[in-house]
């Protein structure tokens, strides 16, 4: 009588627990799945004020008449805010086509964005959204966008807006954005399995929180205040100074780190046994907010006078506290060494 052959079940029960334990969300800790999902929060957050940025830029130049340029200059400001909660992200889709800059070209020591956009308002060359994308990165994105809406020399200018080129590069940049934004929403999502699977990118994305932290306290602040070798106060450094909006980012750019970072930070200080760094961190990082908060949204009234540096003074006192803890302390706890960025400059 022949032997019956029995099906190897064990050798395929074997196998499907080896492609479970290799499957990326196996291998994802509870940080990263924190990490990737708030981010995701946020990319769509960004992706719906880019589209009605969009929306309100073609509502008034359809009908300026009948619309006032203060509802384009609202949703500029929520797009760009927005934008800001997910700044530090320096890693995964952003990193494609230099879209960060495409979104955000600063510092612009030259004042190459006012030398380009003037070029389009000036010009004959046809103004659309294929036509801005190939151009500079200086001439698309929010910065663009604020010289158009904000600089008094353009506002008050024969050719602004509602004016015909004006109009064609409001609609366009605004497109433009709003397309490097969905880009972004889609291409996080899709960004998820190799997120999950690759174990150093959690070190990652604590690394993007510490140098988004050293430029907001180094660059953003301190060098507008005339710290850090700068030999006088100068707001004209800061991003946002022609809308008068330096602080607002600021306080967008850590509340981005208290929504998006920091859940997955204490998820991840939990899982070392080392809760009470996240709660320090998150002390830490609500003393700085609620600074911001009790402060006005420019920079430049508080350099002008010495009641409003000392306010100035205090905030930096705050933010290089947490800098100190997350670059300091935490990365060292977690084992993680500061290295070079790209965007660090010379």
């Amino acid at each position: 009588m022949p032997l019956l052959h029995r099906p190897q079940r064990p050798l395929v029960y074997l196998c499907g627990l080896i492609a479970i334990a290799l499957s990326p969300l196996v291998l994802a800790t509870p940080a990263k799945v924190q990490w990737h999902a708030d981010l995701a929060t946020g990319y769509a957050a960004f992706a719906n004020s880019s589209e009605m940025l969009q929306q309100r830029a073609r509502t008034y130049c359809q009908a300026p008449g009948e619309h006032n340029v203060e509802t384009v200059r609202d949703a500029w400001l929520n797009a760009f805010l927005d934008w800001q909660q997910v700044r530090f992200v320096d890693f995964g889709p952003i990193e494609q086509d230099n879209i960060a800059w495409q979104l955000q070209f600063w510092p612009d020591s030259k004042n190459l964005i006012a030398r380009k956009t003037d070029n389009w308002l000036m010009g004959a060359q046809p103004i659309d959204a294929p036509s801005i994308a190939a151009d500079s990165v200086a001439a698309k994105g929010f910065p663009a966008l604020e010289y158009l809406l904000f600089d008094p020399l353009v506002v008050k200018a024969g050719n602004a807006l509602p004016g015909p080129r004006a109009c064609d590069f409001l609609q366009g940049v605004s497109a433009q954005i709003h397309i490097n934004a969905n880009r972004l929403q889609r291409d996080w999502t899709s960004f998820e399995s190799h997120f999950m699977s690759q174990t150093e990118y959690a070190h990652t994305t604590v690394s993007a929180a510490m140098h988004s932290l050293e430029i907001l306290r180094n660059k953003r602040l301190a060098a507008p205040m005339g710290l850090g070798g700068k030999t006088r106060r100068n707001p004209y450094i800061a991003d946002a100074w022609r809308s008068g909006e330096s602080l607002a980012t600021m306080e967008a750019t850590l509340g981005g780190l208290k929504a998006y970072f920091l859940p997955g930070l204490v998820s991840l200080l939990d899982e070392r046994q080392l809760s009470p760094l996240g709660d320090q961190f998150s002390e830490n990082l609500n003393a700085a907010l609620q600074r911001l908060d009790s402060m006005p949204s420019g920079l430049m009234p508080l350099l002008a006078d010495d009641d409003g540096y000392r306010q100035l003074q205090l905030l930096y006192i705050d933010i290089d506290r947490l800098t100190t803890l997350l670059n300091g302390t935490i990365a060292s706890e977690l084992g993680i060494i500061k290295g070079f960025n790209s965007s660090d400059g010379d």
